[in-house]
């Protein structure tokens, strides 16, 4: 399957309701074309959910990109930024997506040309990719982790400081969701290490331990 051929089977198994269906590699299937065409769609959702509170997440209200009293991130690119800098929660989100932009476009990254991304209306807001099956660098899962591991970190941020917001424009259940499949994607794949997920373990205990 190509990435606009993955893209329906993600929608068509997501339709099901079934998150852990949803998140396992097609029988046959190639794993970085599938780890490439969901780091799109994860990309997109956060995206989407984080552009619902640019309104309140201003550098006045989150001065540091914080989850909670016991976590704060830092921002470096190692290019542009090579020492970490502290900056407040919404330069810290554009900087990051800025970087995972760059990094989708980059063809010796993701060789698939993706192009523009559409984001579709389906069961989780995601975006529609096509792949065009050239070779991955060696280090693509690498890049791919830490493209999660810093999406995990936004995550982690809307819920410690903005959940009752969330929770006020009746978003929660749809947040929930999307964070269950992120969650459940990552776990299959051993994608973010134990100690990044540590800001939201209670509730990344509760969609895992039922599976």
């Amino acid at each position: 399957m190509q990435g606009a051929q993955l893209r329906k089977h993600i929608d068509a198994t997501l339709g099901s309701g079934n998150l852990r269906e949803a998140v396992r590699l097609p029988p046959g299937e190639d794993l970085n074309e599938w780890l490439a065409v969901n780091t799109v769609d994860f990309f997109n959702q956060v995206n989407l959910l984080y552009g619902t509170l640019t309104e309140f997440c201003t550098p006045e209200n989150c001065s540091t990109m914080s989850a909670g009293p016991k976590y704060e991130y830092r921002w470096a690119d190692g290019v542009q930024i090579k020492k970490p800098i502290e900056v407040s929660a919404p330069k810290y989100v554009e900087y990051l997506m800025d970087w995972i932009e760059t990094q989708l476009d980059d063809e010796s990254i993701f060789p698939q040309r993706l192009g523009h991304l559409q984001v579709s209306d389906d069961l989780l807001g995601c975006g529609s990719v096509r792949g065009l099956g050239a070779p991955f660098p060696p280090n693509f899962k690498e890049v791919v982790k830490t493209i999660f591991k810093r999406l995990f970190r936004v995550y982690a941020h809307i819920y410690h400081s903005h959940f009752q917001k969330i929770v006020s424009l009746k978003e929660e259940a749809h947040l929930n969701t999307c964070f269950k499949h992120f969650i459940l994607f990552t776990h299959e794949f051993g994608l973010i290490d134990k100690k990044e997920l540590a800001p939201l373990q209670e509730l990344i205990e509760s969609i895992i331990v039922p599976y």
